[in-house]
């Protein structure tokens, strides 16, 4: 079993006096795919923004190869090589797609992830690259963000609710590209409302209930009714 490249150790979050995580205990190996499921205001948005420095925690409640990385900023973070896809997509509406995807290489790491393999992962994207990014359907500038990610030739990308909203045939081009993106030994964090999809692309899966983990287990093993006793508390 590879060594964990992120650990959480009980992280608790806030946003001011409002707790939102509580002790949060979870982890992800070397270039494994974790999924995190729970239901609306569980905490999978607030985990996400933890993880990759947007909210302030204890240091060493998250550990990245070992290392605290609790109280770093967003930047100092992603320059570790942890890169969010956030929920929203929250692209640069006055760039371009190209601009958009050259912003996210930025930090100069090295890796196989610039801006050619990114148009041969999402070829749509090599099309649209003179556009202004937010005149593209939702799908494509989903396809964005995740490429924007990838730029910064990351070793663990957060992928934050990436198929909230799209139709269901951009929904499979988008998981039928994560192969693609994963295959070199990046590993994943998958915040995922369809349930299914999230096991099926998945090793392991953390559910959160009410800013806890209620269930962690085998994706391929856990049981429906695992997962609704954990999803909604009973």
């Amino acid at each position: 079993m590879p060594d964990p490249v992120l650990s959480l150790n009980r992280l608790d979050a806030r946003y001011g006096d409002f707790q939102a995580l509580y002790g949060v205990t979870a982890h992800v190996n070397e270039g494994e795919v974790v999924a995190i499921i729970g239901a609306n205001g569980a905490g999978k948005t607030t985990l996400m923004r933890s993880i990759a420095g947007l909210i302030r925690n204890a240091p060493e409640s998250i550990l990245w190869k070992g290392q605290p990385i609790g109280r770093l900023r967003a930047d100092q973070v992603a320059a570790l090589g942890i890169a969010l896809v956030p929920e929203g997509r929250l692209l640069f509406p006055s760039l371009s797609v190209e601009e958009n995807l050259i912003i996210g290489g930025q930090l100069g790491r090295r890796g196989p992830w610039n801006l050619g393999r990114v148009y041969e992962l999402f070829p749509i994207l090599k099309e649209r690259r003179n556009q202004q990014s937010t005149s593209l359907s939702g799908g494509q500038q989903q396809m964005v963000a995740i490429g924007r990610a990838l730029m910064s030739n990351p070793e663990l990308i957060l992928m934050d609710e990436i198929s909230l909203g799209l139709a269901p045939v951009i929904i499979k081009q988008i998981y039928d590209a994560l192969p693609g993106i994963v295959g070199q030994g990046m590993a994943a964090v998958i915040v995922e409302q369809d349930i299914a999809k999230a096991l099926s692309v998945t090793a392991r899966v953390y559910c959160l209930q009410e800013g806890r983990v209620s269930l962690e287990g085998r994706s391929d093993t856990v049981s429906r009714d695992e997962i609704s006793r954990a999803y909604f508390g009973m």
